[in-house]
């Protein structure tokens, strides 16, 4: 049996003094963040914006790849290959030239390999029973699930173990990193992955419509932008959605240097709160010599980690829409715990998760963010036969 407790808000008043609080906190966070240097603060602001855009859009990944498997709900999809589009085409400019405003830039790279696309597929596993993807657990504990805090928790354990075990995986089968831009030229690697993503969504759309059953709801006649009354208060389109995360993916790179990522911020929480409670990290190969000083606010993931709870919960406060919302049931506590372990575990060895990997990674047309998908979506389906064992909804 499953007992779900909601506590919303009684009134607009205290809805709108959480507003204000939000509001406090995250300029004080950034006025803070400004010690650490302009980047440390406007990454937090960036942070506080893909928030805000994925809880108005409600933009999922773990969600998406769900209905699609199991519905032939193909519209969660289609904002994701928009978002991809977008950002590969502004991407690829700045990372072709290698620098942008005097900063230099690096796209998400990694090597294909064994490694990479088993912890992908351990990925889209826990991922599945863990109830969301990396930047879904982030922004529904903002939004008040917290539920989530248990995956969240896990996720963290399981990308610091996957960092104190790293050393076994490379001895897989990998290759270099292989870069669509560097390889076939960026003009043709920017053409190459844009009719990829025009092929899949005609593929997908042929495929959805075998579905008779497939769910028709509003949002299938609503805009591409939202309505300017909503802007603020939500809802928006899921590709409203899709438009922002990858403009400010973008912003993210031409920043910090470096795409969006979260999984780092993860693992260094963990082994933050391990040398607090006696870890030596220098007994870690991977963490030798490394400095924990300050880490959890002058790394660029993990301040924008932050910045996306705190985004999240202004804007479900501003729409008031804050609701406490908690799940409990033996069977939703294993689940969550196992998601959140493979998730964390999975990331680590993938070399990120579905926003490093997948979403940075074919933007920066790396080919390891089209392997993690394919892995990732194989790890979905036994992920979801796993939820009905477990006697959780689809």
């Amino acid at each position: 049996m499953t007992s779900s407790i909601e506590n919303p808000l009684p009134s607009a008043r205290p809805q709108k003094l959480i507003v204000a609080i939000a509001l406090a906190v995250f300029t004080g966070g950034a006025v803070a963040l400004s010690t650490y240097g302009w980047r440390q603060s406007g990454l937090f602001l960036i942070g506080g914006l893909l928030g805000v855009s994925l809880y108005h859009s409600r933009f999922g990944f773990s969600s998406a790849y769900r209905k699609l498997l199991v519905n032939r709900d193909v519209r969660g999809i289609y904002a994701q290959l928009l978002m991809l589009a977008i950002a590969t085409i502004i991407f690829a400019p700045v990372l072709a030239a290698g620098s942008i405003f005097g900063q230099e830039v690096d796209g998400a790279i990694a090597p294909v390999g064994l490694q990479g696309a088993i912890g992908a597929f351990l990925f889209g596993i826990g991922m599945q029973l863990g109830g969301g993807c990396a930047c879904g657990t982030l922004y529904t504990i903002g939004s008040g699930s917290y539920t989530m805090l248990i995956t969240l928790f896990t996720f963290c354990i399981g990308a610091f173990w996957g960092s104190l075990t790293r050393d076994i995986w490379p001895k897989l089968p990998q290759t270099s990193p292989i870069v669509l831009g560097e390889t076939l030229g960026w003009v043709g690697a920017v053409t190459l992955q844009l009719g990829l993503f025009i092929l899949i969504a005609g593929l997908l759309w042929w495929w959805s419509q075998s579905n008779q059953n497939q769910p028709q709801t509003e949002s299938d006649k609503s805009p591409i932008f939202p309505h300017p009354g909503e802007i603020l208060s939500g809802p928006w389109p899921l590709f409203t959605g899709a438009i922002a995360l990858a403009i400010l993916n973008w912003l993210t790179l031409v920043i910090s240097g470096n795409p969006w990522r979260i999984t780092w911020g993860f693992a260094l929480w963990s082994a933050k709160i391990a040398t607090i409670l006696g870890w030596n990290p220098d007994s870690s190969p991977f963490w030798e010599g490394m400095s924990f000083s300050d880490i959890v606010f002058t790394d660029v993931s993990s301040v924008m980690n932050i910045g996306i709870i705190l985004g999240a919960l202004l804007a479900a406060a501003a729409a008031g829409n804050l609701v406490a919302k908690t799940q409990i049931s033996p069977s939703l506590v294993i689940a969550t715990i196992i998601g959140g372990l493979m998730m964390g575990y999975g990331a680590f060895l993938a070399f990120g998760c579905n926003v490093s990997v997948f979403f940075s990674g074919i933007a920066s047309t790396s080919l390891h963010g089209w392997i993690w998908i394919l892995a990732a979506l194989c790890g979905t389906g036994v992920g979801i036969r796993l939820r009905s064992l477990l006697q959780l909804s689809n």
